[in-house]
């Protein structure tokens, strides 16, 4: 009898480790970026922090051509406070007429941040900033397709991001970068917030650009437009 359960529990205890080590293995396959802790630090609209110095640029593929063919990189970072993120895009010219902020950026050049904090809820963090420096910070409920963006309330304090952009070439444009903070506090009451080390979130990031026709660009290709949650990727801080 003691060798029958002795036998029993090596079966489930190596049963256990087999459907563990499939399950991280199928974690680390699905597009995961990982992103580094970081002290925090200003922004500048240029990227020239010496903090993101330890982020590797990455380049998002370009989805549709309609208009120009650019490079669009981008760097993440994270600290206690927040999530910092860094665009670089080639440019010849900037399509920004847009003034204010809470406007349909995204008729215009724009680039955006989407995260997904937690996949038993439907509802995502959605970032849009322009290169005049106009923002757009919604909630988005997603009802299977059928969603709307919320206004964050009391959007003052350690709720409010920071954020700046800066246009290149002196004679003629060579590229723009966005560069902007969102504090943790701001995605309360979201679960799975604040991220910290270990932390697996859901994300996309993507890019509009609108000369001569329309350019698109994403981290991870979606179905049918950038709301497509299910195909977003995963970001793990580490």
């Amino acid at each position: 009898m003691m060798y029958r359960c002795l036998f029993l529990l090596f079966i489930l205890s190596t049963y256990n480790f087999v459907s563990a080590q499939s399950s991280d293995s199928s974690i680390e396959n699905d597009n995961v970026l990982r992103i580094k802790r970081t002290s925090d630090f200003v922004i500048t609209g240029d990227g020239n922090s010496q903090n993101w110095e330890s982020a590797k640029w990455i380049t998002l593929p370009q989805r549709e051509t309609g208009g120009a063919v650019y490079q669009t990189q981008i760097k993440l970072l994270y600290s206690d406070a927040g999530i910092y993120c860094l665009f670089k895009c080639d440019d010849k010219k900037i399509t920004a007429t847009l003034k204010g902020d809470f406007l349909d950026l995204y008729n215009e050049d724009v680039v955006e941040a989407f995260f997904w904090t937690d996949e038993k809820m439907p509802v995502y963090f959605e970032y849009e900033l322009s290169p005049l420096n106009y923002e757009l910070p919604i909630l988005v409920p997603n009802n299977h397709g059928d969603f709307f963006g919320w206004k964050p309330w009391h959007y003052e304090g350690d709720r409010r991001t920071h954020h700046a952009t800066h246009i290149n070439g002196v004679n003629e444009i060579t590229s723009w970068t966005a560069e902007f903070f969102i504090p943790f506090a701001l995605l309360k009451p979201m679960s799975n917030v604040p991220a910290k080390k270990g932390t697996y979130w859901r994300a996309n990031f993507y890019r509009i650009d609108y000369d001569s026709g329309t350019s698109e660009w994403s981290w991870q290709k979606t179905r049918t437009s950038f709301h497509d949650y299910e195909k977003f990727g995963t970001i793990l801080f580490e």
